[in-house]
This record gives structure tokens, C-alpha cells and sequence, in this order.
């Protein structure tokens, strides 16, 4: 039994040498970054005809296919 114990520590201590310390936990608050959004572009948002126009027949050729 004494050399089963001393095992386990010899084999922790090497552990430890190896490897070291865990580090240090991080809070969650120091791993998220906010930043304030972009405006809406009121262009961008726009209805366009012509582009509608594409996009359907590409989602019309889509379900043929």
C-alpha cells in the first residue's frame, strides 16, 4: 500500500513539472467584445425590379432542376 501512495505522488509530481499550473480562468465578460451597429442603408433596403426579376428566375430554375 505504502508504494502504491508513493506512486501516485511521484507520478503527480511529474505531472506537475511537465505541465505546470492550469491558468488562469477568464471571465466571460473579458472574452466578448461589443461594438454599436451599422445604420440601416435605406438604398440598400429598396425595392429593384430588375433585381427581383433575376432572383426569381434563378429560384424558378432552382426548383426545375
Amino acid at each position: 500500500m505504502m508504494k502504491d501512495h508513493n506512486t501516485r505522488d511521484s507520478g503527480s509530481a511529474m505531472r506537475r513539472a511537465r505541465f505546470g499550473a492550469l491558468p488562469e480562468r477568464i471571465a466571460y465578460e473579458d472574452m466578448t467584445e461589443t461594438k454599436e451597429a451599422s445604420p440601416r442603408d435605406p438604398a440598400r433596403d429598396a425595392y429593384d425590379p430588375e433585381g427581383a426579376r433575376s432572383l426569381l428566375s434563378c429560384l424558378a430554375w432552382d426548383l426545375a432542376l
